[in-house]
């Protein structure tokens, strides 16, 4: 296999994980706690907030999506912006995917937050603006890139506004909101390639 960099930030982000499921202190001090950032001038949880998760699954699943759409469209990114600009591509996925949650929280001490979830989410629909008639396993139901991209974000919307778990969907809307936009600025002729995709079907991509 390879050795990429959507392979090392998953080495990097499972390595941490499992870290701080064994330590308590490791978790406490790199999850998102907006007081922290706010009054003690923590920037980096930020950032670091996207190396833990809250368990197994979670971070499986973000893992796995990240595999597998991070190495589709890392080698476009690299020819645009080089190897540091797809990291800072990620970097600021999760940046921007959670500063709404905690510019809304940042007086409020009972709010935490940790995943990539924001970041997996501007990979995969920057991979969406680019393939949206890919065949995407969905719970293995094939569905298309475009079809899935319009439930996931209505879904998003809907569960945001409920508000009744513990998932920080809007930083699902925003990290996808940020792929997109990342992939226009990059290249403004994608806008143009993924209306001419997208008016002309090819399933499975």
């Amino acid at each position: 296999m390879p050795i990429t960099i959507t392979l090392i930030l998953i080495v990097a982000t499972v390595g941490i994980s499992l870290l701080a499921f064994r330590d308590a202190a490791l978790m406490e001090r790199l999850i998102l706690w907006p007081p922290a950032v706010a009054r003690g001038r923590e920037y980096w949880r930020l950032l670091s907030y996207g190396l833990i998760h809250a368990d197994g699954a979670h971070l499986l699943f973000n893992m796995i999506t990240l595999y597998f759409f991070g190495r589709a469209i890392e080698p476009l990114l690299i020819e645009y912006v080089g190897g540091a600009g797809f990291v800072a591509f990620y970097a600021g996925g999760l940046l921007v995917s959670i500063l709404p949650s905690y510019l809304a929280n940042r007086d409020n001490p009972r709010y935490r937050s940790l995943g990539a979830s924001g970041a997996v989410s501007a990979v995969l629909f920057a991979f969406i603006l680019l393939d949206p008639w890919a065949l995407l396993l969905i719970f293995f139901i094939p569905a298309p890139a475009i079809v899935f991209a319009v439930v996931y974000t209505g879904y998003s919307i809907w569960m945001d506004r409920r508000g009744r778990d513990n998932v920080n969907h809007s930083a699902h809307l925003w990290g996808a909101a940020y792929g997109v936009l990342f992939m226009v600025l990059m290249e403004p002729r994608v806008l143009q390639v993924f209306w001419q995709r997208l008016m002309n079907p090819s399933w499975g991509g």
